[in-house]
């Protein structure tokens, strides 16, 4: 599928669930997919700070301006990035589930994460696939964030090469933004908001055999 770039419509799944490291990572990566389709019923999972007294609120917050419902995890989330294992992430995660998942569509990190670099995400990645590999997460479709940094010399940006690629349409984009500056409250010159992307990328893959293929071979 490498190189087989399209925009993601028809959209087809009546629900679907982003699975995350952080809070606000929804919304950057993946924030203008779920505000175009309010109709898709969305689930947020962010895994680190529950505890955080500043960024859990803004979460909720931010859920409620996405029209989703969601949850938070709190694995560590120091500034040392200290590895944990994908056992630790994948139970986290698989605490998180509703008892019988449903969702047409989860996305996710992608195994090299959307820039250079950050743990977390790349742990979220390799714990989401392996439980959808295990039929944990459900009959769905499984989509990742396709970013990259030239290796941290510039900001990250939909990889040319994505199967899915999305520019938003400028009213979208304003209010994904508007969620990172006005309810995450990062300045508008901070990293998380110059990120942001206006045209979003995914991998796509419709079975963990297709994953499997693309892991070895086009990653």
């Amino acid at each position: 599928m490498a190189g087989s770039s399209e925009a993601w419509e028809p959209f087809e799944f009546g629900s679907g669930a982003a699975i995350v490291a952080h809070p606000d990572d929804e919304t950057i990566w993946a924030g203008g997919l779920i505000l175009m389709h309010p109709r898709c019923r969305w689930t947020v999972l962010a895994l680190c700070r529950a505890s955080d007294a500043d960024r859990a609120p803004k979460f909720r917050r931010a859920l409620k301006a996405l029209g989703a419902s969601g949850d938070m995890g709190d694995l560590d989330d120091r500034p040392d990035q200290a590895p944990l294992a994908d056992a630790t992430v994948g139970d986290v995660v698989a605490s998180m589930l509703p008892g019988a998942p449903d969702f047409g569509l989860v996305v996710t990190h992608a195994p090299g994460g959307e820039y250079t670099r950050h743990r977390r995400h790349e742990e979220t990645s390799r714990a989401v696939a392996a439980l959808w590999r295990d039929g944990a997460l459900g009959e769905c479709r499984l989509w990742m964030f396709a970013y990259e940094d030239d290796g941290g010399r510039r900001l990250p940006r939909a990889v040319a090469g994505a199967h899915l690629i999305r520019r938003l349409p400028e009213d979208v984009y304003r209010a994904k933004r508007a969620i990172i500056t006005d309810i995450y409250g990062f300045a508008p010159d901070s990293f998380e908001a110059r990120t942001t992307p206006e045209t979003e990328a995914f991998w796509r893959f419709d079975s963990p055999a297709s994953y499997e293929r693309w892991l070895a071979r086009d990653r």
